[in-house]
């Protein structure tokens, strides 16, 4: 074939593709007109959608934001009112353990204080004892001169009229002589007569006195304790019941019963606080301690 021939073959060919071609390009056109507006309306619903589930989420994080708020003020004031309970726990446990120390003291003191009672109750039983004993000795000590003086009595009424004469001081003079002489039963003679001739004598509640310190310096205790109480109940005002309080104490200390020893002596502190004598008991009760 020819280069003419041939060049006329391809333009003939080629005019017929192009022809070919016009008419698919066409068609395609449509075709993806048609494709491409429905994918922009696709497009367009899905942004709408998009949209929408971004708004949806934007509020709902919003909401989450706002409940995360919330549950952190929630935790907030549950750790508060947790501390507050655990303050207000402690403080309860303060005022329990405080009240059980307090309850312990009481029941102490309790116990204390009654096993005190009962220590002067079976104090005071044992000297009401030892007194009951020496008041059954001493009546029958008095019982034996008036037994035994039978065959004297007429020699002992003469000297009786003659000791009426003498004076209430006289014999009161007589009998610290003897006393302070050293000779007991002289001045113990002496005293005894005084009270009993004289017994509203402003001397008596002395030579009361004096009878409990010759019994005393004697170490007859018991016996000066109940010669010193006949002081202090026959002579209530006189200027010897302090004295005769204090050696009453001293008496049941040298008898080995402190009990007694102590409350008389504060007795003695607490009637007559101004006195020598409760200066010298308070001085003496710090021995105790």
């Amino acid at each position: 074939m020819n280069i003419p021939a041939m060049k006329s073959a391809v333009v003939s060919i080629s005019a017929c593709l192009f022809l070919v071609a016009g008419c698919v390009s066409q068609n395609e056109v449509a075709t993806i007109d048609n494709r491409l507006s429905e994918l922009e309306v696709r497009n367009a619903e899905s942004r709408k959608k998009s949209e929408a589930i971004k708004s949806d989420l934007q509020n709902r994080e919003g909401e989450e934001q706002a409940l995360r708020h919330q549950a952190a003020t929630l935790r907030q004031q549950v750790a508060a009112l947790n501390d507050e309970i655990r303050t207000l726990t402690g403080r309860i446990e303060e005022l329990e353990f405080s009240i059980g120390r307090q309850k312990q003291k009481e029941a102490e003191a309790t116990g204390n204080k009654q096993a005190r009672l009962d220590q002067l109750a079976d104090s005071t039983r044992m000297n009401d004892e030892r007194i009951g004993k020496i008041e059954q000795y001493l009546n029958f000590e008095a019982s034996q001169p008036a037994a035994a003086t039978g065959q004297t009595k007429a020699k002992i009424v003469p000297v009786t009229k003659v000791t009426k004469e003498i004076s209430e001081d006289e014999i009161y003079r007589q009998a610290k002589q003897a006393f302070d002489q050293g000779d007991s039963d002289a001045a113990r003679k002496k005293f005894k007569e005084l009270i009993e001739r004289y017994p509203k004598s402003e001397r008596a509640d002395n030579a009361q006195f004096w009878i409990g310190e010759i019994y005393y310096r004697e170490k007859w205790y018991e016996k000066a304790i109940l010669e010193y109480q006949k002081v202090i109940e026959n002579y209530p005002k006189g200027n010897k019941v302090p004295a005769s309080l204090l050696k009453q104490g001293f008496a049941f200390l040298n008898l080995g019963d402190k009990a007694n020893s102590r409350l008389i002596l504060q007795e003695l502190i607490k009637k007559y606080p101004k006195t020598n004598e409760a200066k010298i008991a308070k001085d003496k009760l710090k021995d105790f301690k």
